[in-house]
């Protein structure tokens, strides 16, 4: 029997959208076809494994295991397999909803995973829509011994989710940061084995993930990553435990709620500290929360509190506090915090001072769903390096792209530029400039890139001499022309009779 390959799988999940359209709104597609893939993996994965008891162990002994929870990576009840569900043919939304329910129960991993996910929705999803949705994803099999290459679910699922992201618009964003973004913020921070790395805004959890695999390509164990993440968003957070589930990467925390107002990463009724700490926070969140964070009992706003419009330094302050004492973060953020003045500048200059801030990266515009600004990548640090302290990199990449006709993308080459001149950490003209702590203090502690990296073009200087030159021999030519045309017009009998 031939494997699944990607390819394969990627054409037949986005088939299965064709079938909700016109039905469901693309911004809820989502949450349909990734709650049925996810049933139908553990549905076929765990009848493999009660075969392979079978198998293994014989009849007898296979039949008295066979209903022992402890010996599958996920129990799945008879409600929950995918055989039972497909024996419906009406009221068939509820039956997914009870098998989701049941599932849950006898999992705890899966917990509030799957049961926000509501196929009982008869408006939108009539049984005829859920018969073909059914149908469609029997026609393949999602066990281990099926699929091409291990990694083949998480990776289909992340295709996915770009391209609902893509799909979704604006909404899209919610949940998704392009994968190159994430790739230079990985390549940035370095991961290594044994880590803890924390998203405080983790949307669909494709950070945490892109770090795994910055440790499994540098040669490092990528399961001793300890990952932790908090998203706001219920079928956001859904579908993020379900990508780190398919993704095999178990070993992770993932807590829904609003980071600034109510962090749940917390030990001994302090903010938990991690090695690594990466984010894309929505920008210039309005009602953010400051009236909790004037009460805020763990002192992650030492700074100063941001304004009420616009929590930027919120998630800022917050992401360094959660920073153990050689802790790396990077985040991404509008221009904005580099040069607003008033509560926002206090806070940056107290982030400056303390020597925090490690290198600045402007990004080129339109890179991101929903917005068409440029946005720029910081970089704090707990503990810079000797040749590093009281200086920030600034590197200016805003004109290195790859044009697209919806959204820009960065493009290989420009992640590899911007990864290597922040490892050179030196001047680079017209693109990277090493600035003292004193001279951004001069400048009022403005952080705009233009003000270190000038990138205007030399203009050429002027021969006086040699302008003059040309235009008295164009004067001479103008009067010798004049002459002629005179002479002409005066044998046509035209012209002025001297």
């Amino acid at each position: 029997m031939s494997k699944l390959t990607l390819q394969l799988l990627e054409a037949h999940l986005w088939k299965s959208a064709d079938i909700l359209r016109g039905s469901v709104d693309s911004s809820d597609y989502k949450n349909y076809i990734f709650g049925l893939l996810f049933l139908k993996r553990l549905s076929d994965n765990f009848k493999e494994e009660r075969d392979n008891l079978y198998q293994e162990h014989g009849e007898e002994i296979g039949e008295m295991l066979a209903d022992d929870s402890e010996q599958y990576q996920f129990y799945v009840p008879k409600a929950a397999q995918w055989e039972e569900i497909r024996k419906h043919s009406d009221d068939i939304g509820s039956k997914i909803n009870i098998a989701f329910e049941a599932l849950e129960n006898e999992n705890t991993t899966l917990e509030g995973v799957l049961t926000p996910i509501d196929f009982n929705r008869k408006e939108v999803l009539t049984d005829e829509i859920l018969q073909r949705l059914l149908q469609h994803f029997s026609m393949i099999q999602l066990a281990n011994s099926n699929l091409f290459e291990p990694d083949l679910l998480g990776r289909a699922y992340e295709y996915l989710i770009k391209m609902f992201a893509n799909d979704a618009g604006k909404k899209g964003g919610e949940f998704y940061t392009p994968t190159k973004v994430v790739e230079l913020i990985v390549n940035l921070i370095q991961p290594e084995s044994g880590m803890r790395v924390y998203d405080p805004t983790c949307g669909s959890g494709g950070m945490l993930i892109q770090s795994v695999d910055y440790v499994r390509k540098s040669g490092g164990n990528p399961q001793s990553l300890s990952l932790f993440g908090q998203e706001k968003n219920l079928g956001t957070w859904s579908i993020a435990k379900m990508n780190l589930l398919l993704h095999n990467l178990p070993d992770h925390r993932i807590e829904r709620g609003d980071t600034i107002r109510n962090p749940k990463l917390v030990e001994d009724e302090e903010i938990m500290l991690f090695d690594r700490v990466i984010a894309n926070p929505p920008f210039s969140l309005k009602e953010w929360g400051r009236e909790e964070a004037e009460a805020d009992p763990y002192g992650r706003f030492q700074y100063g509190i941001p304004p009420k419009n616009a929590g930027d330094y919120a998630f800022i302050q917050h992401m360094v506090s959660s920073l153990r004492s050689e802790g790396v973060a990077g985040v991404v953020m509008p221009h904005g915090v580099l040069f607003r003045g008033g509560a926002e500048g206090k806070i940056r200059q107290g982030l400056l001072e303390a020597d925090q801030l490690e290198a600045v990266i402007g990004l080129p515009a339109n890179l991101f769903y929903g917005t068409g600004i440029p946005a720029a990548v910081l970089l704090f640090n707990r503990n810079k390096a000797e040749e590093r302290k009281d200086k920030v990199l600034f590197i200016a990449a805003e004109d290195e792209f790859q044009e697209g006709k919806n959204q820009n993308a960065l493009r290989d080459e420009d992640v590899q530029k911007i990864t290597e001149a922040f490892n050179a950490f030196e001047d680079i003209e017209k693109y990277a400039k090493v600035v003292s702590i004193d001279e951004i203090k001069a400048n009022d502690y403005n952080l705009n890139i233009t003000r270190y990296v000038d990138k205007l073009e030399e203009e050429e200087q002027l021969d006086i001499e040699a302008v003059l030159g040309e235009l008295n021999e164009l004067e001479a030519k103008h009067s010798e022309i004049k002459v002629k045309l005179d002479g002409y017009l005066q044998e046509l009998g035209i012209g002025e009779k001297k």
